[in-house]
């Protein structure tokens, strides 16, 4: 597991409301955290699950990673990428198996979870849900004031943090106006 925080776990200002992302595969899942309080979005800590070995030992790996992840950075709300239809039905379906080992990771916490297409998380951050990799990733570095660029699985995780945040405000900001 690689990781790259920006600031410790356990600091956290006190209405921040901390999000995990999540984007969800059998070989790298991706992982961030951020946080949001008021208008500021922050990122606290992203990084790869990289898992080996057989189906069922990375499904573990994922699993056990992301268990560990919860616990240390306690998010309030998690944030995953929805599975997308492959051409390939295994391919398909092993990508949905780690997507069920993530969230079932995420149990314990007992904290909302949210699901967005990666075209919905895509528009969140870029504007276009056919955006490549590199855009999401220099668009992650912007919106976050990030020193450097996350991997790729990171990116798009905090991407989906990003796009619950966006979400949520967009749901708060109508739960206000009375019609």
């Amino acid at each position: 597991m690689t990781g790259f925080p920006s600031a410790p776990a356990q600091i956290r200002a006190s209405s921040a409301l901390r999000i995990l992302g999540i984007d969800p595969g059998s070989q790298i899942t991706g992982f961030g955290v951020v946080e949001v309080d008021g208008h500021r979005t922050t990122a606290i800590e992203w990084g790869s699950i990289r898992t080996e070995g057989d189906h069922s030992a990375r499904l573990r790996e994922i699993f056990f990673a992301l268990g560990r992840l919860v616990r240390e950075l306690k998010p309030d709300e998690i944030s995953i990428e929805r599975v997308f239809l492959h051409r390939n039905a295994d391919s398909a379906l092993k990508l949905g198996q780690a997507r069920a080992a993530a969230i079932c990771a995420t149990f314990e916490a007992d904290v909302p979870i949210y699901e967005y297409s990666a075209r919905q998380i895509k528009q969140a951050v870029v504007g276009r849900g056919g955006a490549d990799k590199e855009q999401v990733q220099h668009m992650v570095q912007l919106i976050l004031a990030m020193q450097e660029r996350a991997a790729p699985d990171a990116a798009d995780a905090l991407a989906a943090a990003i796009c619950h945040a966006h979400q949520r405000g967009v749901r708060d900001l109508l739960a206000t106006v009375k019609i």
